[in-house]
């Protein structure tokens, strides 16, 4: 929803209300792509997000409904815009999910030894030899 981009705020108390504004404006767009798709009785998982968000931004930046006489149907053209355009199906899934195993399972074995507490012994034998005369 950002855009890559980060918090303006440098307050905690303006982290705070710029997240709750952005978790306000998720749920807002979503309940108006699940508005719209129980009235079309359609999927609500085949809506896009993406296309929603860029219809509400749309619809802010142009000011559409904004004349005092006219009412804002900022719903509705959400809806009309998620509805024109449903992403693709999902697949079935055939396969249970499954945990991906690592490549090699040495590195568990090799990850179980504390090294801090590891104990190395050193040892250093000193051979004496009488030199062998000519």
């Amino acid at each position: 929803m950002l855009g890559r981009r980060v918090l303006r705020a440098r307050t905690w108390a303006g982290i705070t209300q710029e997240i709750y504004a952005l978790l306000t404006t998720y749920q807002a767009i979503r309940i108006a792509i699940t508005d719209a798709a129980d009235s079309a009785g359609a999927d609500p998982d085949r809506a896009s997000f993406s296309i929603a968000l860029q219809t509400a931004r749309d619809q802010l930046i142009q000011a559409a409904g904004i004349i005092e006489d006219s009412t804002i149907d900022l719903v509705g053209a959400i809806g009309r815009a998620v509805l024109a355009r449903p992403m693709p199906g999902r697949r079935l899934r055939i396969s249970p999910r499954a945990v991906k195993r690592p490549l090699s399972r040495y590195a568990y074995k090799s990850l179980r030894v504390d090294r801090r507490t590891y104990q190395a012994t050193l040892s250093i034998n000193i051979l004496l030899t009488t030199p062998i005369s000519p």
